[in-house]
């Protein structure tokens, strides 16, 4: 395809699926199809696609030529003076910004419907609204619909594999700092990352590599010297063509949907089918991990958020803002914060009073650091963060798993009608299976996995998010098994005569 039939697909379909409000702002069609009619001889470095291909930016990652509102009130008409890093990247790299996705306000949320945008939908098989996932299910809708190549999101708690897991595209979260976060905008710095959305595996694994690169402007950025040591640490393990998969027992979860679990256990068949071995682990920690998350990331919340007062940012409310018996600024960040991002600031400024930090904040630390622990005791590679990583030699691979599998989310994606009812309780237990990765900082990704309905009837099942969780800095590994899983579904699915693929 050229990229000016690229470019035109793109847009019909924008304009054919508008109605899911994907997008909160999209650049002009006219000059989109002028850029990819220039000279097409032209290839980015480090990059395996033609300079034509069109990305769709989540709306809290900074753009200069498009506003930037995270999805809320209070940055409504925020227009950013400089690009992200990423943003620039890709740029550099010869994509084409197509515009920029709706999100849950300033990503906190699970189904995409806390946007002062409105919600963002998807079709179910039956054409009822389904939720799209949170917090970037704009950018999962985007990629599923074709609306544009591939997508960035970010991901704090399972941001991107959620959405994925819900719209039958791949999610890709990787290891803590391998991606800049330098002109993201923060909701909890220890958790934020910038992730990708692709049609399969390979297409979101050649974005990570565009992506992959020290940035000094960030200072979480991981250092040159911290990537040599973690490239020479994989090396040493070399490729392997039979890995280790780990099944983490707590998973299994009495609320597990049936065709989740069902979909669990065809994904581990096929990947033994391919000659990989199937071992048990125990991470009895993590059952915690949804508890910490939810007290630790409130909390940085709480404090990034402080500035949006529309004095030193943000939109300022009308009229007179304040009163003798309240702050300067009550007005403006009480009409500008919609419900969850209030509640949230309200359960993180909790856990950070005095009376409460030791009960709530420095437990749920606690847990973290358990977690963390425990994920390198279940893992063959070292964490090459700590310094027993040296003696990575010594190390016997046969005594843990290379990889984890297990479901994205517990539950298939829900009708938008239903979570008129739902309680915030219910909404973050959405991400029971993804918020372990994040307290760990580890890679993840969901691969879409085809489930073919019980009754054998020629309509194409669900898709179920699978995800392969790996150690530290081995992105590429958790990649490489993706990838497997993803031919073994394919090879699957032309045995049994069904179609896998976006609908």
């Amino acid at each position: 395809m050229s990229g000016l039939q690229h470019v035109k697909s793109c847009l019909s379909n924008q304009k054919k699926w508008s109605h899911l409000k994907a997008f909160i702002s999209l650049h002009d069609p006219t000059k989109l199809r002028v850029d990819a009619e220039r000279d097409c001889d032209y290839h980015a470095p480090h990059h395996m696609y033609p300079y034509w291909r069109l990305i769709a930016i989540k709306d809290n990652i900074c753009t200069k030529d498009l506003l930037t509102t995270t999805a809320s009130r209070i940055l409504k008409d925020f227009k950013s003076p400089y690009d992200a890093t990423v943003v620039e990247q890709l740029r550099d790299a010869g994509f084409i910004v197509a515009g920029k996705t709706n999100m849950d306000e300033f990503g906190m949320g699970s189904h995409s419907v806390h946007s002062f945008f409105g919600s963002v939908k998807q079709e179910g098989l039956n054409g009822e609204e389904l939720s799209a996932g949170g917090s970037s299910g704009g950018s999962a809708v985007a990629v599923k619909t074709g609306q544009c190549f591939a997508a960035l999101g970010t991901d704090t708690g399972g941001s991107v594999r959620l959405p994925a897991a819900y719209t039958g595209v791949v999610g890709f979260k990787p290891s803590y700092g391998l991606l800049s976060r330098w002109g993201v905008i923060a909701y909890a710095n220890s958790f934020d990352t910038v992730g990708i959305f692709g049609a399969d595996v390979d297409e979101t694994y050649s974005i990570f590599e565009t992506l992959d690169r020290h940035d000094p402007k960030d200072p979480t950025s991981l250092p040159p010297s911290t990537r040599t040591r973690i490239r020479s640490l994989v090396a040493c393990r070399g490729y392997q063509p039979r890995w280790r998969i780990g099944i983490p027992l707590e998973y299994n979860i009495a609320e597990l949907d049936p065709i989740v679990r069902s979909t669990w256990l065809k994904s581990l068949r096929l990947l033994q089918s391919k000659g990989h071995t199937l071992h048990p682990v125990s991470l009895p920690t993590t059952r915690h991990a949804l508890s910490a998350y939810y007290i630790l990331a409130p909390a940085e919340a709480s404090s990034n958020l402080a500035k949006y007062d529309g004095v030193r940012f943000g939109t300022r409310a009308d009229g007179p803002d304040g009163t003798p018996e309240s702050v300067l600024f009550a007005k403006t960040r009480g009409q500008g914060f919609g419900v969850e991002v209030k509640r949230r600031i309200l359960l993180g400024a909790f856990s950070l009073s005095a009376d409460s930090i030791d009960n709530y904040f420095i437990q749920a630390q606690k847990i973290r650091r358990l977690v963390q622990r425990e994920f390198d005791n279940v893992f063959s590679l070292p964490n090459p963060l700590l310094e027993e990583s040296d003696s990575f030699a010594e190390v016997d691979v046969e005594k843990g798993v290379d990889v984890l599998i297990c479901p994205t989310a517990p539950t298939l994606p829900p009708p938008l009608s239903s979570l008129r009812d739902q309680s915030p309780l219910d909404a973050y237990m959405n991400d029971v299976f993804t918020v372990p990765a994040s307290l760990a900082g580890l890679p993840a990704v969901s691969v879409p996995v085809q489930h073919i309905k019980e009754d054998s009837s020629p309509t194409l099942g669900e898709h179920v998010g699978i995800q392969v969780i790996g150690q530290y800095g081995h992105d590429t590994l958790v990649m490489n098994v993706a990838r497997d899983l993803e031919d073994a579904v394919c090879e699957d699915a032309d045995r049994t005569g069904f179609e896998v693929g976006p609908l």
